[in-house]
């Protein structure tokens, strides 16, 4: 091989690992591109700069569609309901966390609530499916025959609950690591001094970590509709779509199922302005609540 196919190949190979290491710039040079196909019929043979003007039709399209409600609901009710029940259960795991004195069982016990992290969505929905399947061992527990995956009522809850499971050991650590910053003199003397659990949490570590939880809070409240679609679309069976169907998973047949591009785009910017304007919205109550402190 000659010198200057050596260069090329090593001059390829530099750029295409650049590319991998910075792929958020041409993301973000591309997202003008993306934006203006929400307002287009995009046509792939004529490309962007061909395609037909159409303004804000796919947008009312959406708006004006007879399920725009029961998506819109969907996503809310699992976002918000999540976040209520799901927000709490960390914060509760690295308060009990910090009682523990031995570092070898403390270790133990963190391995143990971090493992489901690494578990990918797909594998944790076919447990999940495994599990509440009529012949799973829930059913076999409770001497029943029922099958949770196609009741709507039920999918709510089958998504939160494992939510929480994977999530919330590995979403302790930030305030874990918060908690280590709490005064140990400060601990000792509301010891000394007869304070209880409760009143040592709200004296000496609440103190600690209330700046982080409110950071914390403030991002999970501004990302509500960013429900993904891959756990509820793998969970998702044609008997609890009333329940099921939401924004991300309409997006996502819409758009790479139906191959409608321009409509699917529109939906998915309606979702980020929502996003980003909940994001603000949250930011602006949070600061006025805390002496003027959030993002």
């Amino acid at each position: 091989m000659s010198t200057s196919t050596k260069k090329k190949d090593a001059g390829l190979h530099n750029s295409l690992v650049y590319i991998v290491q910075h792929w958020q710039l041409y993301v973000f040079f591309l997202l003008p591109a993306l934006v203006l196909i929400a307002f287009e019929k995009y046509n792939p043979i004529r490309g962007i700069l061909g395609s037909e003007w159409v303004g804000f039709k796919h947008f009312s399209r959406f708006l004006s569609s007879p399920d725009f409600l029961s998506y819109l609901g969907n996503t809310l009710k699992l976002s918000v309901f999540g976040m209520l029940w799901g927000f709490p259960v960390p914060i509760l795991l690295a308060f009990l966390l910090n009682r523990i004195e031995s570092k070898g069982i403390k270790k133990k016990i963190q391995l143990c609530l971090y493992m489901p992290n690494f578990i990918s969505v797909i594998v944790l929905c076919g447990i999940v499916r495994i599990f509440l399947s009529v012949t799973g061992p829930v059913n076999l527990l409770l001497g029943t025959q029922i099958n949770f995956m196609t009741m709507p009522e039920a999918f709510r809850t089958i998504y939160i609950a494992s939510g929480i499971w994977q999530g919330a050991g590995w979403g302790s650590i930030i305030y874990t690591a918060a908690l280590s910053n709490a005064s140990t003199e400060l601990k000792e003397a509301a010891v000394i001094d007869g304070a209880n659990i409760f009143q040592q949490i709200k004296a000496v570590e609440w103190p600690a970590i209330k700046a982080t939880v409110i950071i914390q809070f403030i991002m999970q409240a501004g990302n509500i509709m960013s429900i993904g679609f891959e756990k509820a679309y793998a969970l998702q069976t044609d008997l609890n779509m009333a329940s099921s169907e939401i924004i991300a998973t309409y997006v996502y047949k819409k758009g790479l199922l139906d191959g409608d591009y321009s409509f699917s785009t529109a939906v998915g910017l309606f979702n980020t302005v929502i996003n980003v304007i909940l994001l603000v919205a949250v930011n602006k109550i949070v600061a006025k609540m805390n002496d003027g402190q959030g993002l």
